[in-house]
């Protein structure tokens, strides 16, 4: 099938599509330029007359739910990604619609992972017709080789949460996993056999989807309590066996480097957050859950025991690092947005500091303001990044859908977003003229950190002005470019790709900052 698209050209200087799978595409105008007008989406008016006096709201299986949620061909259907690699429901979801028969839905997930790999069968079989939302592993290879028949969209986790309040993406069906819940459809994620954290990716489904359905292998007497969703937007409960893998929800990612390299990007960028001031009593910072970040953390709780600081509030992504910092008084608060391994998942049940959050709080661009912009220092990885500071979280540069954005794109409104990469990976060099694919605009990122020195926007000069003095290496993007290319022979070759756009990437506030085309 070819899709073809007209393209106009963006604020970044990139050609982007004017229509996304049959909506009006907005091209990004620039960091804060674009003002949305208009109300919030509401989801239909509902009666209690049409649910049961006893509040117990539970059908006999996920097809009988999804079959009396009106589930017909088009729909939008989605899901939560809290347990990561270690999902059990959504593939079942769309089982259960394969065998009701229907058609072209849209799966609007707010991650993927391998274990979706089923879906590319659904795809084929013409259950779903495109995904907006992370691609990784099968599913970005499926959707980068054209195969996909709609166009996916990619959003951060604050625009999802935009998509979805604006009006931008109808949910028709959220279907919701949770370790804990009761028969009225009050749920939580912080406890029961499969605990996995807080359940704030399918809060806005919640609110704004016409028909919602919560999965459960732990029903408990109402209250279940706390709830992180409210039984009052819930339609149907279902019990399954088991809703997920809590320990996938690790994924790989929370392991500390070995790396001397990576461990040596983590040291800089420690010293660079100390020797420029950043590190003070009462600052904060976050950081992912990649070995290099950890590896970061741990460099940043050495330097504030030695200076005796403590930071006020610290943003997760928790992990064992994080919930050691809470635990050792070093921060009263962990602000969390996604639980990365099992001591986040006991502390958020544990103390009473470690809040769950939502993308809305944290993230959603299209807010009275968010957490993110309230953080000094954020660490953050990328594929690319190029002379202009652009960065690239969603392609390399053989040009296919490898990751998803995630929350990176909304932590680049931090007070200092720094990138901690390695200079080349594979002998592929990592800074290059121009990224592949623009997911951030350059004049958001402050700092890229590698192993041969630490590179400054020139956009910020009291970063650079702060830095005199330490003995952390500074290095020039342009300088720190040749090398890598001495060492690794030379720049990248370019894929080569096709007209059709597989993929358009959207910035935190609705707009289209880029797009994928096809590779062979």
């Amino acid at each position: 099938m070819t899709i073809t698209a007209e393209l106009a050209r963006n604020a970044v200087g990139r050609d982007v599509p004017l229509e996304i799978n049959g909506r009006e595409g907005v091209p990004f105008r620039g960091v804060g330029q674009y003002r949305p007008d208009g109300a919030k989406h509401g989801p239909p008016i509902r009666s209690c007359a049409d649910y049961p006096a006893s509040g117990d709201k539970r059908v006999a299986s996920l097809r009988e739910a999804l079959e009396r949620c009106g589930l017909r061909d088009g729909m939008t259907i989605g899901t939560h990604h809290h347990f990561r690699n270690g999902d059990l429901v959504a593939n079942e979801v769309f089982d259960a619609a394969a065998q009701l028969g229907a058609r072209d839905v849209r799966w609007f997930p707010s991650a993927s992972f391998p274990c979706h790999e089923p879906m590319v069968g659904h795809m084929e079989s013409g259950v779903i017709h495109h995904i907006e939302g992370s691609l990784n592993g099968p599913l970005g290879d499926y959707a980068s080789r054209g195969k996909m028949r709609g166009m996916a969209v990619l959003r951060s986790h604050g625009g999802r949460w935009q998509a979805i309040q604006d009006g931008e993406v109808k949910v028709d069906i959220a279907v919701i996993a949770a370790p804990t819940a009761d028969c009225f459809g009050n749920a939580t994620g912080d406890r029961g056999p499969s605990a996995c954290g807080l359940l704030g990716f399918a809060l806005a489904d919640s609110m704004y989807a016409d028909h919602v359905i919560v999965v459960t292998d732990n029903l408990v007497p109402f209250p279940c309590l706390p709830w992180q969703i409210q039984g009052n937007n819930v339609d149907f409960v279902v019990e399954v066996e088991r809703v997920g893998v809590p320990e996938k929800i690790v994924s790989g990612t929370t392991v500390v480097t070995k790396s001397p390299d990576r461990l040596l990007i983590a040291e800089y960028a420690a010293r660079f957050v100390r020797d420029s001031g950043i590190l003070r009593d009462g600052f904060s910072f976050q950081s992912g859950a990649g070995g290099t970040s950890l590896a970061f953390g741990i460099y940043l709780k050495e330097m504030m025991l030695e200076a005796g600081v403590t930071a006020s509030f610290v943003r997760g992504g928790s992990n064992q690092y994080l919930v050691e910092m809470l635990e050792e008084g070093l921060t009263p608060y962990i602000l969390d947005g996604q639980t990365f391994d099992l001591d986040g998942v006991r502390s958020m049940r544990e103390n009473a500091g470690h809040q769950n959050t939502s993308p809305f709080t944290s993230y959603n661009y299209h807010g009275k303001g968010n957490f993110a912009s309230l953080v000094d220092a954020c660490i953050l990885g990328a594929t690319e990044v190029d002379l202009d500071f652009n960065a690239n979280v969603v392609t390399h540069t053989d040009g296919r859908l490898l990751h998803g954005i995630g929350g990176w794109q909304n932590c680049l409104t931090a007070k200092c977003t720094i990138l901690a990469v390695p200079s080349f990976r594979n002998r592929i060099p990592v800074v290059l003229d121009r990224v592949t694919t623009v997911c951030g605009p350059g004049e958001l990122v402050d700092v890229v950190v590698t192993e041969r020195g630490v590179s400054i926007n020139p956009r910020r000069p009291d970063l650079i002005e702060a830095m005199r003095g330490s003995d952390v290496p500074l290095i020039e993007i342009q300088d720190l470019k040749r090398e890598v290319e001495r060492i690794c022979g030379g720049p990248p070759q370019r894929a080569a790709t096709g007209d059709r756009v597989v993929a358009a990437i959207q910035w935190v506030d609705g707009t289209t900052i880029d797009c994928v085309r096809q590779v062979s």
